[in-house]
């Protein structure tokens, strides 16, 4: 009687253990999910306007406009002071140094869904949710190297050396702001700081979890990704992830007309006003940054 092959055993690397957390990455996640507690306690209506627009200022420009679309899929072309200014603002997301977040994704468009994949729920759901970021990588991992790009240009180097020094600053800014307007410098800090990153952090981890988990396909692409409504409300558009998977280096990720993309149209209106150029639209099949 023939039995049935034996399933691989789980890497080590993606295993919880005391000596695999990333200290640096996964304390300072969760401190800020620590400040959210303080949030019914401290809540003011400026605090709340501050985490909603810092939402789209660190979010909705740094990560899906800037460490996204711009340096990790080069949809379109901007200044290059434009380009550092929008990094700067994508490191107050809080999310890893840019180079490397921009490095992980690429491998995940390399890999999607197989073995080499840094998030894929093939893993599990919380897997590549949020526990695929707390822990080391794992020894001869490329996640730098897919992003050898930005390692050559000199101001970026500085920027992702220093990349957990702006929220830092941030954090003091709204808090001394906060307290000479409103008398309201608490408030600021746990809304415009640990409200608003938490919630973008989550709304990022749904493009990894929920968009290779449900929703619909417009293409087939070999992989999990699908499309889904609400991570797109949630991501300024990110959760068109099946669309996006098709063509990676598209601009635009909204390809029906209902599908709303507010990154892309973010990306116009910079075309308008002079800041963006060369934006490469969904009229073939694309192909990763190497």
């Amino acid at each position: 009687m023939s039995q049935a092959p034996a399933t691989p055993a789980e890497p080590t690397w993606r295993k919880i253990r005391f000596r695999n957390i990333d200290w640096s990455t996964g304390g300072g996640i969760g401190i800020l999910h620590v400040g959210c507690l303080f949030a019914p306690f401290t809540f003011t209506w400026s605090g709340f306007a501050l985490a909603g627009f810092l939402w789209w200022l660190c979010g909705g420009l740094g990560i899906c406009v800037c460490f996204h679309r711009l340096l990790t899929h080069r949809s379109f072309k901007t200044p290059k002071i434009v380009e550092y200014v929008l990094t700067i603002l994508g490191t107050m997301s809080w999310q890893g140094s840019p180079i490397k977040w921009v490095g992980v994704h690429r491998l995940h468009h390399q890999h999607s869904d197989g073995e080499d994949d840094p998030h894929s729920p093939k893993h599990g759901f919380n897997w590549s949710h949020v526990l695929w970021c707390v822990v080391k990588a794992p020894k001869g991992s490329r996640r730098r190297d897919a992003a050898k790009d930005l390692q050559r240009d000199p101001v970026m180097r500085i920027i992702d050396r220093w990349h957990f020094v702006p929220l830092i600053l941030l954090a003091f800014a709204v808090y001394f702001l906060g307290e000479f307007l409103f008398q309201a410098g608490w408030s600021w800090v746990v809304w415009g700081v640990c409200v608003r990153t938490v919630f973008t952090y989550h709304a990022t981890w749904f493009v990894n979890s929920a968009g290779h988990t449900w929703g619909y396909k417009n293409f087939e692409t070999g992989d999990d990704s699908k499309n889904i409504w609400w991570v797109s409300l949630l991501s300024f558009g990110e959760g068109w992830h099946n669309n996006h998977h098709w063509m990676q280096r598209s601009a635009r990720h909204g390809m029906r007309w209902w599908e709303f993309d507010m990154t892309y149209l973010t990306i116009r209106l910079m075309k308008l006003m002079g800041l963006a150029r060369d934006i490469i639209e969904p009229n073939g099949k694309g192909a990763p940054i190497s």
